[in-house]
């Protein structure tokens, strides 16, 4: 007879309202006492990525939660994460693999099949942990997708969740979201509901009593606690919502150093960027601004799930010939996986994998061609140095791999690194390429910056080049670990952790 975890959800009134990053929460506070306890999310849509050890490649924000957990991540956290791919399509990732390209209507023809997938997942975690922190999508009120529905309410029932409704008071009208969402619960679904939290709050909590009041008068049940907006947290995001609050503008500070992410429709695992965004003397935007891109110290093209549509963007927008720009005056441009692909001289598509066109031409900076393919890599690796570059001798550094096809260098490039393990198998693989002249660079691996010797040198390269004193790059970035730490103690500060473990019969 197996012993059964016991189980919490966390559900909202809308997408992005920080259910992820209060499910971390939830997971660093019972790992701090002590008890054994693993995220869930039955079905994630997200273009944020992570891979496993094991190979397998699932939603950023739940590899993030393992984190905070102590664990590492496994697709049975995670079973089920779509990646759109514009075209009203998305790739369909089923425990770890990516498993087709489907439409919505395609989608729901299979709920069965991924009901059960579903089922078994949590039935698995709830035998081997403790507690299980279960995060729900968007919201459970869609009264439009009720009879569709694989990851809230659906979730709650099968894993027998006590759920707390989260509202984000940051957008305005909370209260509003709050009771609109129990107003549109069918009886048996509201019933599920434990209590409410209030996150991303600004201001005299006092202020709020009346109206807690009447939530707890109306619903008979308790405002477990409302959470204040933390500022500059270093731990990823879900999907690029998170953008819209980040600067997009160049900062006028000449003791700065200046980096434009450009900014893709299709943009992919942004928190590569994260550690660069809160280094001392840097100013990171995102942004499609042509004369930014022109006068930054460092233009990054990064991931994209839709390569072939956003070079194509990139051309309408005259991002390309801003880029050529740069590259004519000497300017620093790096290209991340598809960035790395678009910054090549031609991508290949013959199986229609990715898009409508068999080809396209790239934007012509790097001595590459791409070549679609329908098997998906999803590797962690490690890799080591293999040219001089602005990434100086950082040794041998950690990241992953999330592409179709293959990306290979022409006319004896040099490449930036070399592949030496591939989930823990060795191997002996160039990786990328730079121009001749050294100032464009293209990588297929994300997470570099996250190895701190290869970002400081970097950084220090681009103080150099602009006439700047040297700096003690990364001294200052706290590591993940303190994070959430930070965000469990001040999630611990604000919400009633002794009624939640209650709820959930937590002992």
């Amino acid at each position: 007879m197996y012993h059964l975890a016991k189980t919490l959800m966390l559900q909202g009134t809308a997408s992005s309202v920080g259910k992820s990053l209060l499910t971390a929460a939830m997971c660093r506070i019972l790992r701090q006492d002590g008890i054994r306890v693993a995220p869930f999310k039955a079905q994630n849509m997200a273009l944020n990525a992570a891979v496993t050890p094991a190979g397998g490649e699932i939603g950023r924000a739940q590899a993030v939660q393992a984190e905070a957990a102590g664990l590492t991540p496994t697709v049975e956290m995670n079973p089920i994460l779509l990646k759109p791919e514009g075209g009203m399509r998305s790739q369909v990732v089923v425990l770890g693999k990516a498993a087709a390209s489907m439409t919505w209507s395609e989608y729901q023809e299979r709920r069965g099949e991924w009901m059960k997938i579903v089922d078994e997942c949590i039935a698995r975690l709830r035998r081997e942990f403790e507690v299980v922190i279960i995060e729900g999508a968007g919201s459970p009120a869609e009264i439009n997708l009720r009879s569709q529905d694989l990851v809230n309410m659906h979730v709650a029932e099968a894993a027998e969740a006590p759920v707390l409704l989260i509202g984000d008071i940051d957008r305005g009208g909370v209260f509003a979201q709050l009771v609109g969402t129990m107003e549109l619960l069918e009886a048996e679904d509201r019933a599920r509901i434990a209590g409410f939290v209030i996150n991303k709050f600004r201001g005299d909590g006092a202020l709020l009593k009346p109206a807690l009041d009447y939530l707890e008068s109306r619903y008979g049940l308790p405002v477990l606690g409302v959470v204040p907006y933390l500022e500059r947290l270093r731990i990823a995001e879900e999907d690029s919502v998170g953008l819209d609050r980040r600067p997009r503008e160049l900062s006028r500070d000449p003791d700065e150093v200046k980096i434009v992410v450009v900014r893709l429709p299709g943009i992919s695992n942004y928190d590569d960027f994260s550690a660069l965004e809160h280094e001392p003397g840097v100013a990171v935007i995102y942004t499609a601004d042509t004369d930014a891109i022109v006068r930054c110290d460092l233009a990054i093209v990064p991931g994209s799930k839709n390569t072939m549509n956003d070079l194509a963007w990139m051309r309408r927008r005259g991002l390309d010939r801003a880029l050529a720009s740069r590259s004519r005056s000497g300017g620093l441009t790096l290209g991340i996986c598809g960035g790395c692909q678009m910054l090549g001289r031609r991508i290949e598509d013959p199986g229609l994998v990715e898009s409508g066109d068999h080809e396209a031409d790239g934007v012509g900076l790097l001595p590459l061609v791409t070549r679609f393919e329908s098997v998906k890599r999803t590797t962690q690796v490690r890799a080591a140095i293999a040219a001089e570059s602005i990434f100086g001798d950082a040794g041998e550094i950690e990241g992953y791999e999330i592409h179709m096809g293959r990306t290979v260098a022409l006319d004896g490039a040099a490449a930036p690194f070399r592949v030496i393990s591939r989930n823990g198998s060795s191997c002996d693989v160039a990786d990328g390429a730079i121009s001749n002249d050294g100032a464009t660079i293209g990588t297929m691996l994300h997470g570099i910056f996250e190895n701190r010797r290869l970002r400081c040198a970097m950084l220090a390269a681009l103080r150099m080049r602009k006439g700047l004193p040297a700096a003690a790059a990364g001294a200052e970035v706290a590591d993940r670990g303190a994070e959430y730490d930070r965000l469990a103690d001040a999630v611990r500060a604000a919400v009633n952790i002794a009624a939640v473990k209650r709820i959930a019969k937590i002992a």
